[in-house]
């Protein structure tokens, strides 16, 4: 698949990334497309303004560096300006209710991009509100992640086949993987502990996916298992933002789980290491591993603007 040139085969229609099991694999693949076309002019120099006058809101519950700076960086580069609004700095971190956050931003902005804890509270703001809103993170799904994986994927593997291994806790990264490569077509299987295993519901959405599009997901407890010929191995912490009091036993039920020189080895030749970042060097991954020839993580960290981009393009363009 030629990404760059690839031609939609329906209207671009979504009003929100809630959930990337709303989006169709042609949306999705619509999304990686600008994504990559924009990530080109990027590096030449040109920055199309197409949301020019526009305004997003930025609602962090949970910071973040990646996350802020490639949402802010990318709309200015279209044309637009970003407003940070930090739960301490807003009436929703006082009380106020998720309807009325939503109905007077959706006065006064034109998106939405919130990081927070609940799930709920990112599809409240989409239910209440009358602008678009972008899933920036939550307990339960990491979308936009999600999609800087993939056009980082295609970018090192030339496209949406192969494998991808995901080692670790079965958290929103791991969720959002599985449902995304299950949309495109590529192959993935997760390890994690028990206990640790990605979200059942999530899982479900998933394993559907999978069966329209062809693809093979595979649960293990088992890393070796997980990575045998795998075309791209991916990790994360253990402990996230907010789960702090659990680290300790996290590092314990985990240990077994570290992406090492010698997992690595068992991949298919050319395998790539992916990480969403920040990385904890010495517990989910190997220095050696992160900071070797195989590591892409810092593409991933960069494709988060482009793919961001995209969305905001898509989804506030026309509004």
């Amino acid at each position: 698949m030629n990404l760059a040139s690839y031609k939609p085969k329906k209207e671009f229609s979504q009003k929100h990334l809630l959930r990337l099991s709303d989006y169709s694999p042609d949306e999705i693949l619509q999304v990686l497309s600008l994504a990559l076309k924009l990530k080109e002019k990027f590096r030449r120099g040109i920055r199309p303004q197409l949301l020019k006058g526009k305004i997003l809101a930025m609602i962090f519950a949970k910071s973040s560096t990646r996350t802020r700076v490639s949402f802010e960086s990318g709309i200015y580069q279209l044309g637009g300006i970003a407003q940070f609004l930090s739960a301490a700095d807003i009436q929703l971190g006082r009380g106020e209710t998720i309807s009325d956050t939503a109905k007077t931003l959706s006065r006064m902005v034109d998106g939405i991009m919130i990081r927070t804890f609940r799930q709920s509270d990112i599809e409240d703001l989409a239910k209440y509100g009358s602008v678009p809103v972008i899933n920036g993170l939550s307990d339960l799904l990491h979308p936009c992640q999600a999609l800087a994986d993939m056009l980082t994927y295609y970018e090192h593997t030339g496209g949406f086949s192969g494998k991808l291994a995901y080692v670790g806790d079965g958290n929103n990264v791991a969720n959002s993987l599985l449902v995304i490569c299950s949309k495109l077509g590529i192959d993935i299987s997760a390890a994690c502990p028990e206990g640790y295993e990605p979200d059942g519901g999530v899982l479900a959405l998933a394993r559907e996916a999978a069966r329209l599009s062809g693809s093979n997901i595979t649960i293990t407890r088992d890393p070796r298992e997980a990575v045998e010929g795998a075309n791209a191995v991916y990790t994360d912490v253990w402990a996230s933002m907010g789960q702090e009091a659990e680290a300790a036993e996290k590092r314990k039920r985990l240990a077994g789980y570290q992406v090492t020189p010698k997992l690595m080895a068992l991949c298919a030749k050319g395998a790539i290491f992916m990480h969403c970042l920040p990385a904890h060097r010495g517990e989910e991954v190997a220095p050696e591993v992160i900071d070797g020839p195989q590591s892409v993580v810092f593409d991933e960290a960069e494709n988060r603007l482009h793919a961001q981009k995209a969305v905001m393009a898509l989804l506030m363009k026309d509004r």
